[in-house]
């Protein structure tokens, strides 16, 4: 498995838990079909680039927790923390 399976696996994961279970959407299978595509595209990339694709993969990881994908939905690390309830004083 190349290195930046991985991140772009948990990124996919991210997603659907924000989109299905934080904010009770139905299920959007492009999802899991564009982070599969994805892992393929960074697996080829790593011959050439090395550990600059599992350094982009891991970068593309932080920013999807903290970028909402949609504009009418909250960030993940801000929905998880809606959801179950901490900040409230």
């Amino acid at each position: 498995m190349a290195a930046s399976t991985g991140p772009l696996l948990a990124i996919g994961a991210i997603t659907m838990v924000n989109d299905v279970i934080f904010h009770s959407r139905p299920v959007d299978w492009r999802v899991p079909i564009a982070v599969g595509g994805a892992c393929v595209v960074f697996a080829f990339l790593e011959r050439p680039l090395g550990p600059a694709a599992a350094a982009l993969a891991w970068t593309a990881l932080v920013t999807s927790l903290i970028v909402p994908v949609r504009d009418d939905t909250q960030s993940p690390v801000v929905a998880a923390v809606t959801y179950f309830g901490f900040g409230k004083g």
